[in-house]
């Protein structure tokens, strides 16, 4: 496992009901419900603390933070709520902490708390696959992810049919009647 990069953070959050999760080759930082910092270092411009926030609330940050700044690798995007605290700033360190104790003191411009996401359970998923196997054994059409496997079908059924003649002694052909001229 990758180490944690800036775990002084996560010491000055101790007492706290904080949880990591690995994000992005990133840690990200949530203090019960809300994501409050993304900690990063990965050699870039964007190193440092990001600060989970609102567009409405930077102004105010950056009174407080005047080293903060937008994140470089969103800027197509245009303004978004994350802010980073650069770690190649002299004052990143006291910065930080000062970040830190406005989360402990609950500040309502530090943290979000994430969307929710529409996950599908396993059941759900297996579920969808028997419905998808079940119409491609019925003819009733491949399953929608898979249509190489309803070629090899096909394919299989006309090499088995190689040699044999499809005109049977009724005079039909494949149960059409054929008029013979």
């Amino acid at each position: 496992m990758k180490p944690v990069p800036h775990d002084f953070v996560l010491e000055n959050l101790q007492g706290l009901e904080v949880r990591t999760k690995p994000m992005f080759g990133c840690t990200g930082v949530y203090v019960g419900d809300k994501i409050v910092f993304i900690l990063r270092d990965r050699g870039d411009f964007d190193d440092g603390v990001w600060l989970a926030t609102i567009d409405e609330h930077h102004a105010t940050l950056k009174k407080e933070f005047p080293s903060m700044r937008s994140i470089a690798l969103f800027s197509a995007r245009g303004p978004t709520g994350w802010q980073v605290l650069p770690v190649d700033r002299d004052d990143f360190e006291e910065t930080v902490l000062r970040a830190c104790e406005l989360v402990r003191q609950s500040d309502p411009r530090l943290g979000k708390v994430p969307k929710a996401r529409s996950i599908r359970s396993k059941k759900s998923q297996s579920e969808t696959k028997k419905k998808n196997l079940k119409k491609s054994s019925l003819n009733l059409g491949p399953a929608k992810s898979d249509k190489s496997s309803s070629r090899r079908k096909i394919g299989k059924a006309q090499e088995k049919n190689n040699g044999r003649s499809n005109t049977k002694k009724t005079g039909q052909t494949r149960g059409r009647k054929t008029s013979k001229k």
